[in-house]
């Protein structure tokens, strides 16, 4: 009697997992599909984040405007990058002519009496313009450092976006490239690092 009880109950747990299996199978129709391999198929594609999942042929529409959009992001942030060190190398580059200046009309100014103070001016000049170099240069270097993690951060997300091995994001990241460059990439030579540098 035990041993029919004991036979009963393992069939009960057998169709339970049997149940849980089936309930894990349909469940499986909506998990992320993950390649290593290229391949045009869309189906269960999720970009980068499982949040990121193509369902439709309107949600991958959207997704591949979205990942133009981003390559050519890019280039935007690279090209902005650019003008603000360009900014910054003139604004260092401006601040002696400035200061000298200065003291260039405070020397013609001068009398004969004081020729010895005005010949020390220039070295004080020197020192206050490499301050102030200095300064510019400190300040700028960390803003450029947070710039190019950034930078970092997005070159390897468009990697890694790439990195679906799907015919279509490829295609998309490309195209988004291209179109960056095109509008953003006026200063850059074609023969450029790759993405993820």
């Amino acid at each position: 009697m035990d041993h029919s009880h004991h036979d009963h109950s393992h069939h009960q747990m057998m169709d339970h997992s049997a149940h849980t299996g089936h309930g894990d199978h349909g469940g499986a129709d909506n998990m992320c599909n993950m390649n290593m391999l290229f391949t045009w198929d869309t189906t269960n594609l999720c970009i980068v984040f499982r949040q990121w999942h193509i369902s439709s042929t309107f949600s991958l529409f959207v997704s591949l405007l979205a990942i133009v959009a981003l390559g050519a992001g890019y280039e935007a942030l690279r090209e902005g990058i650019r003008r603000y060190e360009s900014a910054v190398t003139k604004r260092a580059n401006s601040v002696p002519r400035e200061i000298e200046s200065q003291y260039q009309d405070h020397d013609d100014h001068e009398d004969q009496e004081n020729e010895q103070d005005a010949e020390t001016a220039p070295f004080f000049g020197a020192v206050i313009t490499g301050q102030n170099r200095d300064e510019i240069t400190k300040r700028a270097h960390v803003v450029k450092s947070v710039l190019y993690a950034v930078q970092n951060f997005y070159a390897f997300m468009i990697m890694l976006i790439f990195m679906t091995y799907n015919g279509w994001v490829m295609l998309a990241v490309s195209l988004g490239a291209g179109l960056g460059y095109l509008f953003f990439g006026g200063q850059t030579t074609v023969a450029k690092e790759t993405a993820c540098h």
